[in-house]
């Protein structure tokens, strides 16, 4: 997929539904087929990944607004920001050399979505009933639907990705 941006589809669906299980199934099928995903995750709240008393942890403490840390198979960016970014922006600041990027949260983004439910978490969809959210591009549920976008099963990862990569090289 040669594109200067890559595309990005976002995972939506209540707490415990399934978002995180579906989306390391499809990276792990994406990277058997030779591709370089990103994956972004949306947290509500304030984390930290540092550890109390690393040195890494020490830099942001002394005020640096920045830290990275690298070794010879990965690197890490800690940034203060004033405000959440966008999955937009996170993808146009590192995402340079990826085919794909999964997207798991940002409900209210415009990106295509796809949103994973589970009945006993949740009778209804976000995305469709009160709410018809016109990026919803498809379902995968353990229950069937009609709707106006295609539904996948839970099990059913193999056709949802093939379904994804049609639909990022259609855009």
């Amino acid at each position: 997929m040669l594109r200067t941006s890559p595309p990005a589809i976002a995972f939506v669906g209540s707490s415990d539904s399934g978002k995180t299980t579906l989306i390391t199934k499809l990276i792990a099928i994406y990277s058997r087929q030779g591709l370089q995903i990103g994956a972004i995750k949306h947290h509500r709240h304030e984390f930290d990944i540092d550890r109390e008393g690393k040195d890494s942890w020490r830099l942001a403490r002394a005020g640096a607004a920045s830290t990275v840390i690298t070794s010879p198979t990965q690197t890490a960016l800690i940034r203060k920001t004033a405000r959440q970014l966008a999955p937009e922006e996170i993808i146009a600041a590192y995402g340079d050399d990826l085919d794909l990027v999964l997207v798991e949260g940002f409900k209210e983004s415009r990106l295509p979505k796809i949103e994973v439910h589970r009945l006993a978490r949740r009778p209804d969809l976000i995305c469709r009933g009160s709410r018809n959210d016109p990026d919803l591009i498809a379902v995968a549920s353990d229950r069937q639907w009609e709707l106006d976008v295609p539904v996948f099963s839970l099990d059913d990862s193999k056709k949802l990705a093939a379904f994804i990569l049609d639909f990022c090289r259609r855009r």
